[in-house]
Order: structure tokens, then sequence, then C-alpha cells
């Protein structure tokens, strides 16, 4: 050793700092994975803007009264203590993937090596009034949905003291379930479900539409096959001419991904949606991965749904991993026939499983059992008792 070399001092590559932004199911089940197989040497922060998750499949039980707030969120700062991961309270005001850096809603920066995103959808309310104007006065948005929890508490209130005319404009499975359970809720009320002139999502079987159309006329639901034109603050002015009247306007139509995604100078689809390959991974950035919401899978029709998205979270928890360790990336497989179940009224629900449908008590004993196994997933067990 020359007198040189001993005075140069060893040096220790810096720890790959990985930052998952989003908290949606995704990136829970990446979470419970690290939590039994953390990644060695590298420093994992969780960054949301909620201290926690509320579970899209429990929003209907908490609208129709049936489960407390408590009963339908997952604490993020209690899951991520127990994965050995940071939290970070935060909202994304900007994303630059070129020089791995977030800049926060307080005006702070945070760096990254590797980064995942799972943020979900949001609604662009500015965007939606050019569509429909007079929403940003009178329609409440059902994103986020931390935002419409908070309010609906007292449009419950206001439906207990006066029959209200409740209108929700959408017609994806969770917005026919939202009309159900604020049919539960508000037994009194006049609930409309404005649906396209398509009717309900096309990527529903004959059988299973011919189902939810028969369980909304008996829950004395009125759908309406048309376009919301413009609203005010007494109506919804429609496509073929005609005035419902209403008095609460829930919008769940006009999900967008982040707008802070355009800028970012990652890939982008022609819709504004992440452009990833078949590994979940950027298809211009190597180092950033994504959970599906805000991304176009070639091999998806639909919606993630949660078992979608728990198989997407053990897929991007292995290639995180992976990524960091320099070994070999797992292709994604959506699931083929996907599992769906509506719950309506006190003890029935309604389900669709590829061409087979049912529904009943046993049904909505499935779902209610499947969701409470989720909730055990992420933290509470004790809703198995």
């Amino acid at each position: 050793m020359t007198p040189a070399d001993s005075l140069t001092p060893a040096t220790t590559p810096s720890p790959q700092h990985l930052v998952l932004l989003g908290a949606c199911e995704t990136h829970l089940e990446v979470l419970r994975h690290l939590s039994k197989h953390p990644i060695s040497g590298t420093p994992v922060t969780l960054l949301a803007p909620s201290p926690r998750h509320l579970l899209p499949a429990m929003v209907p039980a908490y609208v129709a009264g049936q489960q407390g707030l408590q009963d339908c969120a997952i604490s993020l700062e209690a899951l991520a203590q127990r994965s050995g991961v940071r939290w970070l309270r935060g909202s994304v005001v900007a994303l630059d993937a070129h020089h791995k850096s977030i800049q926060l809603d307080d005006g702070s920066y945070l760096e990254f090596d590797w980064l995942s995103l799972d943020m979900g959808t949001v609604q662009d309310r500015d965007f939606i009034e050019t569509t429909i104007p007079g929403s940003r006065e009178h329609a409440l948005f059902m994103q986020p949905v931390d935002a419409f929890i908070s309010l609906w508490p007292r449009v419950s209130k206001m439906g207990d003291a006066r029959a209200l005319r409740i209108a929700l404009i959408g017609g994806s499975a969770a917005d026919v379930e939202v009309a159900l359970a604020i049919r539960h809720r508000l037994p009194n009320a006049a609930v409309t479900l404005v649906c396209s002139q398509t009717a309900l999502d096309a990527n529903y079987s004959a059988k299973l539409q011919r189902r939810i159309q028969a369980v909304l006329r008996t829950q004395r639901i009125t759908m309406l096959q048309d376009t919301v034109t413009s609203m005010s603050a007494e109506a919804l002015h429609l496509g073929c001419g005609a005035d419902l009247a209403c008095d609460i306007a829930l919008l769940t139509v006009g999900a967008k991904p982040p707008q802070w995604l355009k800028d970012s100078g990652l890939a982008l689809d022609k819709d504004g949606y992440l452009a990833l390959d078949r590994h979940l991974r950027s298809i211009s950035h190597s180092r950033i991965f994504a959970a599906l919401d805000i991304s176009h899978q070639v091999d998806c029709t639909g919606p993630a749904s949660a078992i979608d998205a728990l198989r997407a979270g053990r897929t991007l928890a292995h290639n995180l991993r992976a990524a960091v360790d320099g070994s070999r990336l797992k292709a994604y497989s959506p699931s083929s026939m996907p599992l769906t179940l509506l719950a309506y009224g006190k003890h029935s629900a309604i389900g669709c499983w590829g061409s087979l449908t049912a529904q009943g008590r046993w049904v909505r004993w499935l779902k209610d059992w499947a969701d409470r196994r989720l909730l055990a997933r992420f933290g509470q067990p004790d809703v198995l008792r």
C-alpha cells in the first residue's frame, strides 16, 4: 500500500432510496410484502396526502349507514410502521422524472432513486366544468373520496329531515352500488342513476346488466340513459332537452390521471395515462414503476378491481426488490375472470364471475366476508371476530 493509498478514505455506496407515492390497494400490498421481506439496505418512504386509506369496496357500506368510517379505512402510519417504512404526509405538486425529484405542496422536495406510483385517478373539476357547466357550483364530486365522505353525513342528515331528490351521474359498478346504498340509507329519497346513452358499463355481461336493472327497479331507483349537458341549483339539464329536478347531484365522471403527470417527463399514452411495460415499469424511465390506476394496461379491459390491485401489488413488490437487486423482473398478469359483487338492501347482493351470475343472501355473505378479509389483510384482524 502506498502512502497515497493509505490517505484515501474507503467509500461506501449510499443507500438507494425507494419512494412509494400514493397509498391505494396496490401499494398497501407492497407494504405488506415489505413487512415480511424488507429490501436490505434500501430505505423506503411512503408519501400520501391522508393518514388513512378508505377502501373503495367499503364506501357503499359507509354511505348505507351499515359501517362506521373507522371500519372502512386502513391506518397508513400503522401499516408503514409495521413494514419498516417511513410515512410522510403530503401532496404532490410536481414530479421531475429526469432529476428524480418530487415537489410537495409545502414547498419541500423529496429525492428518490427508485419510485413507484399508486395514487389513483382524480376528477379534473375545471375540465368537467367545461363539459357540464354549473358542476363546480352545484355538484358533489365523488373524488377525492375523503372529501365526499366528509360531506356525506350532512347530506344524509338533510335526507332525514325531508325527502331529497338525488341524482348520481355515472354508470360503473361502483356507481350502481352507491346508488343502492343511498336508497338503503334514505328510503324516502327519489334516487336517479344517470348513465350515458350506452347504458351501464359496456364490460358487464348481458345477464349481469339484466340483474342490475331488475334490482334498480325493485329498489325504486330510476335509470336514465342520457347525458347531463349542464346543471343548476334545482335541476340537471339533459341531452334530450328535458330537466331533471335535483337537490343533490353526485358526480363520478371525468376521472383522469393527476395533472402533474403531463410535465413529469414520463412517457404517457394519448389519454394522459402512464405508459408501462408488462413489468409495471415506465417505458421511458426504468427506475419508475406504477400500479394500474394511472395506466392503461393492454391486457386490462376495465378499472382495476381489488383482486387485480392485489395481484399487481404482489408483482410490483417482487419487481421493486428485483430492480434494486439487479435480478430478474416478473411480468404482470391480470385476472382473466374478475369477480364483481354489488351489495343492496340489508342482506342481499349481486355477484358475477365470468359468465356466471347470482344474487341473494349468500352472495351478500360472500361480499361481506371478502371485505372483512381485505381489512384484516392490511392490519385490522379484529374485523374477523
